[in-house]
């Protein structure tokens, strides 16, 4: 699968992000925070789409606080266990790298329906749980290119 990272300038809520993130069911951040936007609205952060052949299938956000990179990812239910959301991953550290930040941290909500699978995902991904229910994992520096 061919994916694209698009960066989203500037971001708007609409018919997909409604489709993949304002969907999701109770105890999602999707449901719960993002469902009071309408078409067109502004939304706080950063965006990234993914496409694959023309059609979306994720989204990665991101916002700073501190110096470390909150993120967030959303990958279409019909697209998971595929990579998207390791490639989504991947290319959020890329983002705080560039920009200098320290960690990438998520807080799971308490009530997420699949709070301990998301858990287990991103601890599989180098990230600590920590006693104030966030996951954190230091921006690895990248391997200078070596002079030939």
């Amino acid at each position: 699968m061919n994916l694209q990272w698009i960066h989203e300038t500037p971001p708007q809520w609409d018919a997909d992000k409604a489709r993949l993130i304002g969907a999701a069911p109770p105890g999602t951040l999707g449901a719960d925070k993002l469902s009071r936007f309408a078409a067109g609205d502004l939304i706080p952060g950063d965006w990234w789409r993914v496409e694959a052949e023309g059609a979306i299938v994720g989204y990665g956000w991101m916002d700073s606080t501190w110096g470390d990179a909150e993120i967030l990812l959303f990958v279409d239910p019909e697209r998971r266990r595929l990579g998207v959301g390791t490639f989504i991953l991947t290319h959020l550290e890329d983002e705080a790298r560039s920009r200098g930040f320290n960690y990438l941290y998520n807080v799971i909500p308490k009530n997420h329906p699949d709070a301990e699978g998301i858990e287990r995902w991103l601890g599989n991904r180098s990230f600590d749980a920590f006693a104030d229910g966030s996951l954190r994992r230091s921006v690895v520096p990248r391997e200078p290119a070596s002079a030939s």
